[in-house]
């Protein structure tokens, strides 16, 4: 069995919040070391251009961010590994967690970072075909689709972004909203109107992914009138939002009843002294990088002060 590893400042996620976590707490000398989960630069990997970031005049392709993110943490001296933390245990002063592969970790400080995940809509269907046409990744995947029928489900920003993108790629977007409205900011809804291939069904939901190893079809319902129809598409992407990957903290960490962490007013503390939390594992509100980069800065300035008050710098 590995030796118990014992660290100043444990992060726990590599988006936009951990990184910008690391940097500073790097700059801090608290030798950070930085686990990055399944999904290494967060939901920035699967993000076109980024467009509204200050450090990017010109804008600049999600997954290099991420990769300026983590080059920049690792500069300065964060340990950047590529595992996931399976299990956690905040029931004394120092803080425990264990690894994937079951190294256990003992941290004075730990910064929680891990984002959210996407939501699928839960059918049998979907689940059967994912990636073999079913995708929560227009980015990813819209490429494979180049000039066919596309579908994608969802209303706010990232499906209105998603849906734009494909259209650039596909002959045409159908695109699913189950009420009359979309929720997404009017900039992207005028964007999703201008676009002259994407053809939005309102009040209409998905009833069954069509195909037997391919998507060849999906089926819709409308839910005002009933009406069911099929869409001649061959992929379904789904942009239904997302939830926040909380699960090892349960039972150690308050959450809301949404399941994201619930913070101090003004700062990234927990109800576990020492335990401090960033980016969209705590934001169900804005869900933006430059607010996760924000918190994640703020959550390494806590950390070197709780670690000064504790004597540990």
């Amino acid at each position: 069995m590995a030796e118990i590893e014992r660290v100043k400042c444990l992060i726990i996620g590599s988006g936009p919040a951990g990184y910008t976590a690391a940097i500073y707490a790097a700059r801090a000398n608290l030798s950070p070391v930085l686990y990055t989960g399944m999904e290494p630069g967060g939901q920035l990997t699967t993000t076109t251009d980024v467009e509204n970031s200050l450090d990017y005049p010109d804008g600049i392709m999600g997954p290099q961010m991420m990769e300026d993110f983590r080059k920049q943490a690792e500069r300065f001296g964060t340990d950047v590994r590529y595992e996931l933390i399976a299990k956690g245990d905040f029931s004394g002063p120092v803080h425990k967690v264990w690894t994937e592969s079951g190294q256990e970790i003992h941290a004075d400080a730990v910064i929680i970072a891990t984002g959210a995940s996407a939501r699928w809509l839960g059918l049998e269907s979907e689940q059967r075909l994912r990636n073999n046409g079913v995708s929560a990744c227009a980015v990813c995947d819209g490429f494979f689709f180049r000039g066919q029928e596309v579908a994608i489900v969802g209303a706010g920003d990232t499906a209105a972004e998603e849906a734009t993108y494909l259209a650039k790629l596909c002959s045409k977007v159908h695109m699913l909203v189950r009420r009359d409205e979309m929720r997404a900011s009017k900039i992207m809804q005028e964007r999703v109107f201008k676009t002259q291939n994407i053809e939005i069904h309102w009040n209409t939901e998905a009833e069954e992914v069509l195909g037997e190893e391919v998507v060849n079809g999906l089926r819709v319902v409308n839910n005002v009138t009933g009406d069911k129809k099929e869409l001649p598409v061959t992929a379904l992407f789904v942009a239904i939002g997302h939830k926040p990957n909380t699960e090892v903290f349960e039972g150690w960490i308050h959450m809301n009843e949404n399941k994201y962490i619930v913070t101090e007013p003004g700062c990234t503390r927990t109800n576990v002294a020492g335990v401090f939390a960033c980016g969209d594992v705590q934001d169900d509100v804005y869900r933006q990088a430059v607010t996760a980069a924000g918190t994640g800065c703020m959550a390494a300035l806590d950390a070197e002060k709780y670690l000064a008050e504790k004597g540990v710098i």
